[in-house]
């Protein structure tokens, strides 16, 4: 059971559904409840509030569908995709996870990796959805930068969590843009932030559910030019490791996401580097989630 799920506008309501395995369809929630009767949630946030169960009766609505063909599908050119969901508290992000960008992040192709992962936190204020813009806040500084990132949804509260039970409170994945003011993140010290200005959280366009442990490839494009290339299974600190070394002392909410790094080929890495100026066009894409797509104001 491999679905994406996505939230959007259509006809003036907030709504969600999955996306058709082309990415050409969405099949409404509210028309799955209301076709075969078996209860959903109103919103992708109450969906995932309810873990095992909801998926259980995704699944079931899923396997009757492909009996009945009954679900109107809403193509996707008459819909506006919004933020999967709106995260209730920080974004938990883990800096320095790929061994390319922490020597271009040092400037030092012999830095050493981090011996534990490094944490920080984005604001959920940051938080925008696909093609929404983002603001360049040149009031404030000189140099957004881009950072593609595999993000973790959590589906199962959980602390001190084994590494290898970590899987099982995976709900799903979605892609999120880690945009970073340097500047500012390097005058702070602390990344938080340089990390958390209005629109510098771009997250989207589907969340991946029913894969609880696949390899990844992280392709982020300025201007259709390729910038970053990076691999999931490169990661420093595993997802599970990254999971259970966060949850030691702190609990672990379903929605909760988790930023699991960004690879090699960001604006600062770049000789000289390139920041993000308004027009540029930003495409993170990671199959088969889908492509975040955003541009710079």
């Amino acid at each position: 059971f491999m679905q994406r799920l996505i939230s959007y506008n259509y006809h003036g309501l907030r709504q969600w559904g999955i996306l058709s395995a082309d990415g050409t369809y969405i099949y409404s929630a509210s028309d799955m409840e209301e076709i075969y009767f078996i209860p959903l949630a109103g919103t992708l946030d109450e969906f995932i509030a309810c873990g095992e169960y909801g998926l259980l009766n995704l699944s079931e609505i899923v396997e009757l569908e492909k009996n009945n063909h009954a679900l109107p599908p809403i193509p996707i050119s008459e819909v506006e995709i919004t933020t999967p969901y709106q995260p209730k508290r920080n974004i938990f992000c883990v800096g320095k996870n790929y061994r390319a960008h922490v020597a271009e992040f040092e400037n030092d192709a012999t830095a050493k990796n981090p011996a534990t992962p490094v944490f920080f936190t984005k604001a959920t204020t940051s938080v925008i959805g696909p093609n929404e813009s983002i603001d360049s806040h040149p009031e404030i500084t000189s140099q957004v930068d881009y950072e593609g990132e595999l993000a973790v949804i959590i589906g199962k509260q959980g602390c001190n969590i084994p590494e290898e039970d970590a899987s099982q409170h995976i709900y799903g994945y979605t892609i999120i843009n880690d945009v970073t003011a340097r500047d500012l993140q390097k005058s702070h010290e602390q990344w938080f932030k340089g990390k958390s200005l209005d629109t510098f959280c771009p997250i989207g366009p589907t969340i991946l559910v029913g894969h609880r442990s696949m390899s990844f490839t992280i392709h982020t494009k300025i201007n259709q030019v390729l910038r970053q290339e990076g691999y999931t299974s490169d990661l420093i600190f595993s997802i599970p490791k990254i999971i259970s070394i966060l949850s030691e002392g702190i609990t672990l909410l379903p929605g909760d996401i988790i930023a699991t790094g960004t690879p090699q080929g960001v604006g600062m890495g770049l000789n000289p580097p390139a920041f993000l100026q308004k027009g540029d066009v930003v495409e993170i894409t990671i199959d088969p989630i889908g492509t975040l797509k955003n541009i710079v104001k």
